[in-house]
């Protein structure tokens, strides 16, 4: 497999963001040339249904056409007016409107954006300075919240917990490193939980350890975080913790909620914004809200409000059970990990119960080897071995039927060598 160079682009790479690198197939770089509903199309005219849907941003499908007449609508209004317009406070109502206490919310342009504003708020209310976050979790590039992403050195420490600046980390579905670490610090301000560890290869949640958790975090007098820009409205138009049985006092949203335009917001209680409202906390930015973005977020919450997700969870149900279904006829064990609407395949035979297991399930080779086997039979994939499958509105049972096939090729190839 080969992967782009980064020599010959203004763009190193020709991108500006490594989770768009793809390898080359059969010596040609992949570049979209358009999209629709569940397909990609690339530059040669080739068409693929898609399963990494703008790694999420898309769960409506791609480029929805009420979405699409929302945006050029406002876009012909003004894209930016500069000042208040009242496009944010219908956009906050819709976005508010599954979110039960968290009725509080503001626009920033990226889930990045949004995580630092949640951690600023997090140290004003406590008057401490000690963030914490999953070992294995991906809450944004910033330096600070990048510490303990999937694939570093610290996020599978072995001696003392690993400490940087103000943040620190600890152990997902780990009930004893959670009362190790409140018995170090009482420095800590706010704890950022991802209700499914996404970015880590869709590790789910135990629910005791999640509510152990989160009890612990409020008697220490801490800030829940819940960082849903990829896990929010996955399970319905709403929160994913809410619908887990937890609430947080702040929440990062997202990708989905813009479907695809560079949008994110922080929800939050009356308590938790209280030092927004009272001006105690910058908040800052010339985009932050503009009538696109919140054209596009109130276009697809009121979609997402009549969807069906039962049918999304199905199709996806069908799509993970297909996929071990392909592979165990051959005598291959392979485990899918997350929920039905986004999940990640494990070449192993089990599914990962943390992070120190799912370093172990880990296997890059295959994994791009199958990423390049099903591009060329019109199936495209994440090819990291963390990645994600992602299953959409759009989505429809033929999509899995030719899914399906592409598998099973896929399989008789590695089988037959």
């Amino acid at each position: 497999m080969t992967m782009p160079s980064f020599e010959g682009f203004v763009l190193p790479g020709g991108i500006s963001s490594n989770g768009r690198l793809l390898p080359d197939v059969d010596g040609l770089p992949f570049k979209v040339a358009s999209s629709a509903g569940a397909s990609i199309i690339d530059e040669q005219g080739r068409s693929y249904v898609d399963y990494a849907m703008a790694m999420g941003a898309t769960i409506l499908g791609h480029a929805h056409p009420e979405v699409v007449d929302a945006i050029c609508l406002a876009a012909h209004r003004g894209p930016m007016p500069g000042f208040a317009h009242s496009g944010e406070e219908e956009a906050a109502e819709a976005l508010t409107a599954y979110t039960g206490p968290l009725r509080r919310a503001t626009f920033v342009n990226t889930g990045s954006e949004a995580v630092h504003l949640a951690c600023r708020i997090a140290r004003k209310l406590t008057g401490r300075p000690m963030m914490v976050k999953i070992g294995g979790g991906f809450d944004g590039w910033y330096d600070e919240v990048l510490f303990g992403l999937s694939g570093s050195l610290e996020a599978a420490w072995g001696g003392a917990r690993p400490v940087r600046g103000k943040m620190t980390l600890v152990r997902y579905n780990d009930l004893g490193d959670v009362d190790s670490l409140f018995a170090e610090r009482d420095d800590i301000a706010g704890v950022i939980i991802e209700p499914l560890l996404a970015n880590a290869g869709c590790i789910e949640a135990d629910p005791v350890f999640m509510q152990y958790l989160v009890a612990k975090a409020r008697q220490a007098g801490a800030i829940i975080i819940a960082d849903e820009v990829l896990a929010g409205l996955r399970l319905h138009p709403g929160l994913s913790s809410q619908r887990l049985g937890w609430s947080p006092d702040l929440a990062t949203m997202g990708k989905a909620i813009g479907s695809g335009v560079p949008v994110a917001a922080l929800l939050g209680t009356d308590e938790a914004f209280a030092p927004i409202i009272k001006g105690e906390v910058t908040r800052a930015g010339t985009y932050n809200g503009n009538p696109l973005v919140c054209a596009a977020v109130t276009a697809t919450m009121k979609l997402l409000a009549s969807s069906d997700y039962d049918r999304l969870h199905a199709i996806g149900s069908r799509l993970r059970r297909t996929i071990e279904e392909a592979f165990g006829e051959k005598g291959i064990q392979v485990r899918t990990s997350g929920w039905d609407s986004v999940f990640s395949v494990w070449y192993a035979d089990h599914r990962p119960h943390d992070y120190a297991q799912a370093m172990r399930c880990l296997n890059p080779e295959k994994t791009h080897r199958i990423h390049t086997e099903l591009r060329r039979q019109g199936i495209l994939t994440m090819p990291s071995p963390w990645g994600r499958m992602f299953v959409s509105f759009a989505h429809r049972d033929q999509d899995i039927s030719v899914t399906k096939n592409a598998f099973c090729y896929v399989v008789r190839q590695l089988t037959d060598e």
